[in-house]
């Protein structure tokens, strides 16, 4: 039988990949309908915007090294569903916010909105560092590699209705902040029935394995991914493709101020990248590039960087879209590679830890990555900002390449 239908027939995975994709659906619906009702309802500068990706990234840095401590101690299936319900809260709570009489403020400040961010920072610390490795506990080791591009795909396909869901009703409906919350909050409470459904309970012969106190423990993390210097060298590479190349975050001000076109236009531009990564993602279910894994990713984050430089000089509509398509569609290549080798180079007691350190790297440059958007493109002009990241990216797969030419040789089928 197929590993695809294996995966197909594994009640609990398929419980999993629905869980992935309403709990990304809400999270991308929330994140982009904070951004609007900061950029449009508040200010419309770009360095606001890249503020919410710091209000997020510097507690989920500070907390992530504990994070991944915990999720080697406890149950993993435990950790995703306290997270779970923290996420349905936050939601219920804008719902009231947003409403046009909430508590003692006459006017709503904008700073209620980042700290909603920044308990988002902190929360996902915990479910990032336990979503993976409790994903390895469902599965047997010889499924790994393939349930990476379902697993993607199902966060792709999130990726990419949440923000058009989000632009949709912020647009079009009366008081669409609103409503957004309200089917966000929905989508967490389905979330947290397909977690139910999964009839694993989680793991805890793991922690036995952990005898260092929490300091010990969280460098025994540290050193594992400094002495594997392909894994290494893989969450670099997607560190500064994100930090440099990523745009996300000031899509709102360029289809603004360049393309000139209101927040209805949003969505469908925010999510053109995730629709070439669900694309690709398939394709890599069917056809994943193992033996030729290493120079696949070079040649994919260079790519994502070209096609973000092309997306910079844009001026139509539909020219911008389907530069976009083509980052997701790279960049699809490069996270699935990168998640393959992070399960088959992990042992099961390191997994929450070594997990961890791959979300500082790799989430945390997310929202790094839209701060030093944001605050390039209110210092060099959109268009100049989002060159140099394109470029920077490119020039960063030169340098890891030059550094670990071994990666170029990786051969995921000998792992």
């Amino acid at each position: 039988m197929s590993p695809v239908r294996l995966l197909l027939k594994n009640k609990d995975f398929v419980s999993f990949v629905l869980l992935r994709l309403f709990l990304t659906l809400g999270i991308q619906m929330q994140m982009s309908v904070i951004s609007l009702q900061i950029y449009y309802e508040y200010t419309k500068e770009e360095v606001m915007l890249g503020l919410i990706g710091l209000a997020e990234a510097v507690p989920f840095i500070l907390v992530s090294f504990y994070s991944g401590y915990l999720s080697d101690k406890l149950n993993r299936k435990l950790i995703i569903f306290s997270g779970n319900v923290t996420l349905l809260i936050t939601a219920l709570f804008l719902v009231f916010y947003t409403e046009k009489h909430f508590l003692f403020f006459t006017h709503k400040p904008m700073w209620v909105l980042y700290l909603i961010v920044v308990l988002f920072g902190i929360n996902r610390a915990f479910m990032a560092a336990a979503m993976q490795p409790f994903l390895t506990e469902i599965l047997p080791r010889e499924l790994y590699t393939y349930s990476s591009s379902l697993n993607s795909g199902a966060w792709h396909l999130g990726a990419i209705l949440g923000p058009v869901l989000a632009g949709l009703i912020y647009s079009s409906a009366t008081n669409g902040a609103l409503w957004s919350y309200v089917v966000v909050g929905c989508l967490y409470l389905t979330s947290i029935i397909c977690l139910m459904m999964i009839k694993h309970k989680g793991n805890t012969h793991h922690a036995a394995l952990i005898k260092e106190n929490i300091f010990e423990s969280i460098k025994e993390g540290v050193v594992f991914v400094k002495n594997s210097k392909i894994l290494f060298s893989a969450i670099t590479l997607d560190l500064f493709a994100v930090l440099f190349g990523g745009v996300s975050a000031i899509i709102p001000a360029f289809t603004d101020k360049i393309l000139h076109l209101g927040p209805e236009y949003y969505g469908l531009l925010r999510t053109s990248p995730a629709i070439g990564a669900l694309i690709m993602s398939l394709i890599l279910t069917f056809y994943l590039p193992v033996k030729h894994a290493g120079k696949v990713l070079l040649y994919s984050v260079a790519l994502f960087g070209l096609f973000t430089i092309l997306f910079g000089i844009s001026r139509n509509y539909w020219l911008a879209f389907w530069m976009l398509f083509w980052t997701g569609v790279f960049d699809s290549v490069s996270v699935v590679i990168r998640h393959s080798i992070l399960q088959l180079y992990t042992p099961d007691h390191l997994r929450g830890r070594v997990t961890a350190i791959n979300g500082i790297f790799i989430g945390s440059s997310n929202e790094i990555g839209a701060f030093e958007s944001g605050l390039a493109a209110s210092l060099m002009g959109l268009t100049a900002s989002i060159v140099f990241g394109g470029t920077m990216t490119i020039v960063m797969v030169y340098l890891i390449y030059r550094f670990n030419p071994q990666l170029a040789k990786l051969d995921l089928s000998k792992l």
